[in-house]
């Protein structure tokens, strides 16, 4: 069921949220057991929560299922690594968790993700290896894979995730469900366990655009927390969803439909704009130029953010802690290396590398310039368009295991995703049908809406559109 077919039962007496929590939870453990979406879950708590819902709250007794680098007060947060496997539980509630509790959700189970974020495919994480619900055998992406292979495979109604270079999108289309990246600032990043401070936000991944709009309601605004948090009245995103795309222009970036693509992926994206262009949207040939530096921008800038947000798992505060090590030196190199994963490490060390002495201005300084380049890049596009499409991933997900020997591949595949998190602009995936690819029938694609700074309404309004096509 969606969040809103739920609620609409809650409301109607058909069933209350302790009966739908314990649906959940006695389903769980058999319907994960391959999947392995779950890393952790309290049912007991949940319940007590259910219990006492108000259903009059805009997510009266609804369960939500959270990342596990989302800070919730007595819960474990792994971060999907063994440097906080052990000994770590979340001293306190992370913004959004609060308001989603204010708004009378309950917050039940973690879901696996890549090793504090990195990575593509939720094969990173130190925990478990989450597969794609709709082919076993192949990734559910990342990193937030195992919040969309929760809610595709129906273990939650919805989720919460993290996007960082493509995090929830990429994930949503290889899973076949939707997933939503909010403008940079516009949801609180507080209790959000760092990857890159400048990239890093928290969004929805949920069955359908509706319930994404429902939950990006109750968490976006301004947090005094969060130095980075935007003071900017939130709109009633549900009030204009149904407007529909006539008399809108839909930019179509030239750069992002290039002979990369998988023909199946191409295929089903030109259909879904040849629908939208017949509910009267107008199709516009745009250029983002400096595309071709997007993912070369953001793995010198990210990693830079990594290494320094990481430098606090050392140890000696919370988390790993090595046994007998000789010194306070090799206490720091022992706990760190028997912490973190080889993912992790790679971009610890590379983003040392680009911020050390000699390296800063060739690397991380000439990547800021490029990083506003591509912000120009939309900025300018939006002055003659109102939102902008085009695929979420290159290809339908991949099988387990290919890109192992190969970490540059897996980087490749976020090539449309990341330039959103670049300008911090707002932008959603949408399932657009499904295609064939490297033996595989019926693999999930999706199509991506970008929307200017704070134009999640409008993006919306397309996205409601486009999954109605």
């Amino acid at each position: 069921m969606t969040l809103t077919q739920l609620r609409q039962q809650f409301l109607s007496g058909e069933t209350t949220p302790s009966q739908a929590l314990e649906s959940l939870a006695s389903d769980l453990p058999n319907r994960d057991k391959e999947i392995q979406s779950i890393v952790s879950y309290d049912t007991k708590s949940a319940l007590e929560q259910a219990a006492s819902a108000d259903l009059s709250r805009p997510l009266g007794g609804l369960p939500i299922a959270i990342k596990d680098n989302i800070n919730t007060l007595g819960q474990p947060c792994t971060c999907g690594s063994s440097f906080l496997e052990k000994n770590y539980v979340s001293p306190y509630d992370a913004t959004v968790i609060k308001k989603l509790r204010e708004a009378g959700a309950i917050p039940f189970s973690r879901t696996n993700m890549d090793e504090f974020a990195m990575g593509s495919a939720t094969e990173n994480s130190a925990l478990q290896l989450t597969r794609n619900p709709c082919d076993l055998g192949r990734i559910a992406g990342g990193s937030s894979g195992g919040s969309a292979a929760a809610v595709a495979a129906g273990i939650a109604h919805a989720a919460l995730g993290s996007d960082t270079g493509g995090s929830i999108r990429q994930p949503a289309s290889h899973c076949g469900i939707v997933g939503l990246k909010p403008t940079y600032g516009r949801v609180s990043r507080y209790g959000l366990v760092a990857f890159a401070s400048s990239l890093d936000q928290i969004g929805p991944l949920t069955r359908t655009v509706d319930d994404a709009a429902l939950i990006l309601q109750t968490i976006a605004g301004y947090d005094p927390k969060d130095t980075t948090s935007l003071d900017a009245p939130v709109p009633d995103y549900s009030a204009t969803i149904n407007d529909g795309v006539e008399g809108l222009k839909i930019g179509i970036p030239k750069e992002y439909f290039s002979d990369g693509i998988h023909p199946g992926v191409r295929e089903n994206v030109e259909q879904c704009l040849k629908k939208l262009e017949a509910q009267g949207a107008t199709l516009v040939p745009i250029s983002l130029p400096h595309t071709e530096y997007v993912v070369a921008t953001y793995y010198v800038i990210a990693p830079a953010e990594a290494s320094s947000n990481l430098s606090r798992f050392d140890g000696i505060r919370y988390g790993n802690r090595a046994k007998n090590p000789a010194d306070i030196i090799d206490l720091y190199h022992q706990s760190r290396e028997q912490g973190f994963g080889p993912e992790v490490k790679r971009r610890i060390i590379l983003g040392t590398y680009v911020l050390s002495s000699g390296y800063y201005d060739a690397f991380y300084t000439r990547a800021q310039k490029v990083r506003k380049l591509i912000t120009r890049d939309f900025t300018r596009a939006f002055e003659s368009v109102d939102a902008i499409i085009s695929p979420v991933a290159p290809t339908p997900a991949r099988k387990i295991g290919a890109c192992a020997d190969d970490p540059l591949q897996d980087y490749l595949s976020d090539v449309f995703t990341i330039a959103a998190n670049l300008s911090g602009i707002p932008a959603i995936s949408v399932p657009c049908g499904t295609t064939a690819f490297d033996g595989a029938e019926n693999l999930p694609v999706g199509i991506q809406i970008l929307a200017p700074h704070l134009g999640e309404q409008m993006m919306l309004r397309v996205a409601k559109a486009a999954e109605q096509a």
